[in-house]
């Protein structure tokens, strides 16, 4: 009998998948068909949920298969991050003179941590207004367990002094790295092709017909390797439609329900940030609007796969097809803002549990408290680019260069897929921000582009 419920949910499924197919070739835009797929997955899993239970075997056995879409997807984003970092960031250098490049760089992470402590003030103040305490929360085997890995991981995180987590940025092996393997994979080739970019720029007075020849090969291969992100970005959709129908399908909203105030708590201090990038948007003197609409793409996505490096492609191929931001400054934004300033998992997170923890633990939260959590807060969103878990070690670091216990994380272990989701999602834009405020401060923003509409985006 399973078995025939099985079939018949993936059929159902199919069909919606092909529902979507069907979108593309009649040319639907990008942006309609991405929400449509957020919107048909949030009602599958719901209904899968409802008739047959987060945890049955028919729910399990059908998203497994439903896998091959989303886990797929997932995993041609994650075949194509590394060629593009290395291609995008050679390029906007061997494209670049040295001072444009230092000030786009410095323009673009200067964003990044500006409004990263500025995330933290807010996380502040919505874990101050929503009363959240570490006290109400209750700890079972599963949460016993996570803190207590968390506390080893912290362990084992500071036992390597500061200098060697910065030196690890510098790889040792460039195709090691290349392979995406390590903590600090991503910074690592950003760093090697920056190297590699510089090393091409200093030979065009000395030998210029090598940088020139050089120089062309980039060009071809970049133009190879967009190509690719194009015929993978065009199966975004169906990639959001499985991993958000698995969410919903597979989710215990019985415990998110005990931690709803978290929850709470956390959607509102991220829609706050949401606002307050549009008002950065807003003082640039563009329309927020526009932004919002043309970057809802990169945006469905990231709430859907919970990675924001899965979607640098989409990133880069909106911030430039869709916003005008040159190629070098898209380049330098996205890549940079999957490992620096990460204002969902680096500012509000580690800010909401420290004040979190704070109050439970009887700590005054005065003024110099605020001010330390928030600096604290701004400065490891920096260094904790290059360490694997993310939001996770964002806020190991934060609580223990507070003096607070590091265990109470594992509390939260029932939802945090739930509040990633919009974590990424803020991650995400916070780096399109960083991309279109510095290029229209250079004068790199085709304002003809921003301000166009969405008719020949992806559609193909």
């Amino acid at each position: 009998m399973n078995t025939i419920y099985i079939i018949v949910n993936i059929l159902v499924l199919s069909a919606i998948l092909y529902g979507l197919f069907t979108m593309q070739k009649r040319h639907f835009s990008f942006t309609a068909r991405t929400m449509t797929a957020l919107g048909a997955g949030l009602v599958s899993g719901a209904a899968l949920q409802y008739i047959f239970g987060s945890s049955s075997e028919i729910v399990k056995e059908t998203m497994t298969i439903l896998g091959i879409a989303g886990n797929g997807y997932v995993r041609l984003l994650g075949m194509i991050v590394i060629p593009l970092v290395f291609v995008a960031i050679t390029t906007a250098i061997v494209k670049q003179d040295t001072n444009s490049l230092k000030k786009s760089a410095g323009s673009v992470i200067a964003v990044l941590l500006i409004t990263t402590a500025i995330s933290a003030a807010i996380g502040i103040a919505a874990a101050l207004i929503f009363g959240l305490d570490s006290r109400t929360l209750i700890s079972g085997q599963a949460e016993a367990a996570r803190s207590e890995a968390l506390v080893k991981a912290l362990s084992d995180f500071q036992a390597r002094p500061i200098a060697d987590q910065i030196t690890e940025i510098i790889p040792r092996n460039i195709f090691y790295a290349m392979t995406g393997q390590g903590s600090s994979a991503t910074l690592s080739v950003v760093f090697f092709s920056a190297f590699l970019g510089l090393a091409t720029v200093s030979l065009r007075r000395k030998k210029p017909e090598v940088s020139e020849s050089f120089t062309a090969f980039l060009s071809m291969l970049n133009d190879i390797v967009m190509k690719m992100v194009t015929m993978v970005l065009r199966l975004a959709p169906y990639g959001i439609f499985a991993l958000i129908t698995r969410f919903v399908a597979t989710s215990n909203f019985t415990e998110i329900a005990r931690l709803l105030q978290f929850v709470a708590a956390s959607y509102a201090a991220i829609a706050i940030m949401f606002l307050v990038h549009l008002a950065i948007i807003a003082t640039s003197g563009l329309n927020p609007l526009t932004f919002l609409r043309k970057s809802s793409g990169p945006l469905s996505f990231a709430f859907s796969s919970r990675s924001s490096s899965g979607t640098l492609p989409l990133n880069v191929e909106t911030q430039v097809g869709k916003l005008g931001v040159s190629q070098g400054i898209a380049n330098l934004s996205a890549s940079l803002g999957t490992s620096i300033g990460q204002n969902g998992c680096a500012g509000i997170y580690p800010a909401m549990l420290a004040v979190m923890i704070a109050v439970g633990t009887g700590i005054p939260i005065d003024a110099a408290f605020i001010v330390k959590l928030i600096v604290i807060t701004a400065i490891s969103s920096f260094g904790i680019a290059g360490v694997g878990g993310g939001a996770t070690f964002a806020a190991l670091t934060v609580l223990s260069s507070m003096g607070l216990p590091v265990g109470l994380v594992g509390l939260l272990i029932a939802i945090e897929p739930l509040i990633d989701m919009a974590r990424t999602a803020l991650n995400v834009s916070d780096s399109m921000v960083a991309g279109v405020v510095t290029a229209r401060r250079l004068g790199e923003l085709d304002l003809d582009v921003y301000n166009s509409s969405d008719k020949e985006e992806l559609t193909a």
